[in-house]
């Protein structure tokens, strides 16, 4: 296994520049459709146990309309009451599993990501004090889990899938399952350009 991943001291600092890349397309360029695109905003929260970097994934319910039983960030659409995309995060954040937003030190962003769903998600990246309080919303989240990073960032725990989206076949990371889920498509890229990012 990778031996254990430390969060380099200017992660800051690189998350800016990656913020200003261009936005990040799930679909081929002749697909894209910007007019219908909707803000959205997930968060990264990284936590530390037994000296081991962790990401934070959630189950959704199956009662959900979108990504229903999909691993994924905490995290949705924009609101209006929403200052900006970091508060939305940190906002779903605490309407779907508890996290007070005062326990997270937000680091900075990732490129903004353009899904196939029609939504453009900011990912915001927050390192978790931990251990802190998580109180799952059972009609959007079934459970809350981790993954350390270095288990993440082992090659042989990564593999990319053929789907095929309006006619055009598309490669899809997949995780292996870990603790009973799989981590895949847009959360599986998300965590991936993550993981380069920290090389870097």
């Amino acid at each position: 296994m990778t031996s254990s991943i430390e969060l380099p001291p200017d992660l800051s600092a690189r998350l800016a520049k990656h913020e200003k890349g261009d936005v990040i397309w799930e679909v081929p360029s002749g697909y894209r459709d910007t007019s219908k695109l909707r803000p959205a905003a997930v968060l990264l929260p990284l936590i530390k146990m037994e000296a081991n970097w962790h990401l934070i994934y959630t189950l959704r319910s199956v009662r959900l309309h979108d990504h229903s039983g999909q691993v994924s960030f905490p995290g949705g659409s924009w609101e209006t009451q929403d200052p900006d995309l970091v508060a939305t995060a940190l906002r779903e954040s605490w309407e779907e599993i508890g996290l007070n937003p005062g326990a997270v030190r937000v680091v900075g962003c990732m490129a903004r990501r353009a899904m196939v769903t029609s939504f453009i998600v900011t990912p915001v990246v927050g390192i978790v004090d931990w251990p802190t309080e998580i109180t799952v919303n059972p009609d959007e989240v079934d459970r809350v889990f981790s993954i350390p990073l270095n288990w993440l960032a082992e090659p042989a725990n990564q593999e990319f899938r053929v789907h095929t989206h309006a006619g055009v076949d598309i490669d899809i990371p997949y995780f292996k399952r870990y603790d009973g889920e799989v981590v895949w498509g847009a959360t599986a890229m998300m965590t991936i350009e993550f993981l380069n990012l920290l090389r870097s």
